[in-house]
C-alpha cells in the first residue's frame, strides 16, 4: 500500500487541493502523486488547521522559505508576534514556525492558526520543557508519555508540521561532547533532549516511542520534521561525527515514519563554510533517501552578527542549487535578540532572493522568466512593469521614492547609459 493510501487525511488533502497545486507549482498531477508516495515531497496540511494553504515541498516543486516567530522569556509580547505573522505573510514566506518558549503557548498557537493560512510548524518540546520550569522544575522533568500527549495535543490543534529531535541519541550526545566542538550543542531542542538522557541515563523519549509518534502524526497529517539538534553552531565544527551520527539516525526514523504512512522532511546543517555546502547537502540527499531537505542558512561564515540574513542567503543558495529544498530563514537578529517585524521582513526577502538565484541557476522556467522581464523592463525604462516583476515591489517604489516622476534613476540621471544610445536622450 502508498504512502497517501496509508494516510485517509492527506489522501483527502490531496483531493481537495490537487488542482491548486499542480497550478501553483506548474507540475502535473501524477508527478505530485509519485513524488508524495516516494517521499521526495510532502504536502504540509492538517485538517484540523482549516484554513490551511496546502503547501508543498521537496523536488520539482518551487523552494520554499520559512519564517520562525514566537516569544522569549526576555520579550514576552503576543501582539508583537502577531505583528510579525503578519511581516512575514506580506514578505512572501511559504510557511511559519511558532517557537515561542514564553506566555501562553496554547493561545499564542491558537491564534496564529486561526489568523494565518500559511503552515505552522512547531517544536512541542519547547511547551513540555516551559511547563516544567513554569512549575520550579527542571525543564527535563518529564516522562514518556508526557511527551506523546504534547503532541498530540498540538496535532489536534491543527500543527501542520512539528521538529521533533528524534536523532539525538546518547552516542551523538557523547560524540557532541567529546569530539573536540567548538561550539557543543547549540539546538535548543537538541540540548534539553541531551540533558534528559544524561540526567534519567535513559535514550532519547522519541526514539524509544518513535512508532507512537508516527501513529499519531499520521493521523493528523502532521509532517515529521525531523530536528538538527546536532548541528553545527560554528563553522569549525561543520561535518564532524556528531551531526553525521545524527543524520544516519534520522534516515532511519524517516523510512519507519514514510512505511507507515507518515510524511518526512529532514532539516539541515546551521554553520557550514561555503566550500563545503554543496557536499554536505549532496551527502545529506543520499543519506536520507532524497527527503525534502530543510535547512537553516547553512550560514558560512560566523564573523558577522547583526548581517546573518547575509550569511545565511548565500549559503542558502548554495545549499539550494545542490538540492536542498526550503530554506528556513535567518534574521538580522539571529544570535543578538528576538527579531521583529522589520527583521522578520528582512529576512524573508533574504531568503527569497537566495531561493530565486538558485533557482535560476537551475534553470527554473519561471525564476529564468522573471530575471530576464526585470532585465527587459529596465530596457524601456518601464518602472511600472519592473516593480510588478521585482520580489520585493515594495522597496522598488520606496528607493525611487521622491524621483518616480523621472524617467531615470537618480543613480545616472542624464547620464543614463540605456538613453544615451537608444535615441531617446
Amino acid at each position: 500500500m502508498s504512502l497517501i493510501n496509508k494516510n485517509p487525511a492527506l489522501n483527502a488533502l490531496l483531493e481537495a487541493s490537487l488542482g491548486t497545486v499542480t497550478t501553483q507549482e506548474n507540475l502535473d498531477e501524477a508527478t505530485i502523486r509519485n513524488g508524495v508516495d516516494a517521499g521526495s515531497m510532502v504536502l504540509l496540511g492538517n485538517p484540523n488547521h482549516t484554513n490551511v494553504r496546502a503547501t508543498l515541498v521537496g523536488r520539482p516543486a518551487t523552494i520554499k522559505v520559512n519564517a520562525n516567530i514566537g516569544t522569549s522569556p526576555m520579550l514576552n509580547n503576543t501582539e508583537r508576534e502577531m505583528k510579525k505573522l503578519a511581516s512575514a505573510e506580506e514578505a512572501g514566506a511559504h510557511t511559519i514556525m511558532d517557537l515561542s518558549t514564553a506566555g501562553d503557548l496554547d493561545g499564542i498557537r491558537t491564534a496564529m492558526l486561526t489568523k494565518s493560512p500559511l503552515p505552522m510548524g512547531t517544536v512541542p518540546l519547547y511547551a513540555l520543557a516551559k511547563k516544567r520550569m513554569d512549575a520550579d522544575c527542571d525543564p527535563t522533568d518529564f516522562e514518556h508519555q508526557e511527551f506523546l500527549d504534547e503532541i498530540e495535543s498540538q496535532a489536534k490543534q491543527g500543527v501542520d508540521f512539528m521538529t521533533l529531535h528524534v536523532g539525538v541519541t546518547r552516542r551523538a550526545a557523547e560524540l557532541a561532547e567529546t569530539g573536540g566542538r567548538v561550539l557543543g550543542i547549540v539546538s535548543r531542542g537538541g540540548s534539553i533532549t541531551a540533558r534528559w538522557m544524561a540526567r534519567r541515563k535513559e535514550e532519547n523519549p522519541l526514539l524509544t516511542h518513535w512508532g507512537e509518534v508516527i501513529e499519531i502524526c499520521r493521523e493528523h497529517n502532521v509532517t515529521l520534521s525531523l530536528g538538527d539538534g546536532m548541528r553545527p553552531g560554528a563553522g569549525a565544527d561543520a561535518g564532524d561525527a556528531a551531526q553525521w551520527e545524527e543524520v544516519i539516525v534520522l534516515a532511519d526514523a524517516g523510512r519507519q515514519a514514510r512505511e507507515a504512512g507518515c510524511q518526512v522532511m529532514i532539516e539541515g546543517p546551521g554553520h557550514v563554510p561555503m566550500n563545503l555546502v554543496a557536499e554536505h547537502i549532496a551527502t545529506m540527499k543520499r543519506i536520507v533517501d532524497n527527503a525534502p531537505l530543510y535547512v537553516l542558512g547553512p550560514l558560512v561564515t560566523d564573523a558577522a552578527p547583526g548581517y546573518d540574513h547575509i550569511t545565511a542567503a548565500i549559503g542558502g543558495s548554495i545549499a539550494a542549487m545542490s538540492g536542498a529544498d526550503f530554506l528556513c530563514y535567518v534574521t538580522p537578529a539571529e544570535h543578538l535578540t528576538l527579531p521583529d517585524a522589520a527583521d522578520v521582513r528582512e529576512g524573508v526577502m533574504a531568503s527569497r532572493i537566495a531561493a530565486q538565484a538558485a533557482e535560476v541557476a537551475l534553470g527554473r522556467p519561471e525564476a529564468v522568466a522573471r530575471d530576464r522581464e526585470i532585465s527587459a523592463a529596465r530596457k524601456t525604462l518601464e518602472w511600472d512593469r519592473l516593480t510588478a516583476a521585482a520580489l520585493d515591489p515594495l522597496m522598488v517604489e520606496h528607493r525611487r521614492g521622491e524621483h518616480k516622476t523621472e524617467k531615470e534613476c537618480a543613480m545616472c540621471g542624464k547620464f543614463c547609459a540605456i538613453r544615451m544610445l537608444d535615441g531617446t536622450l
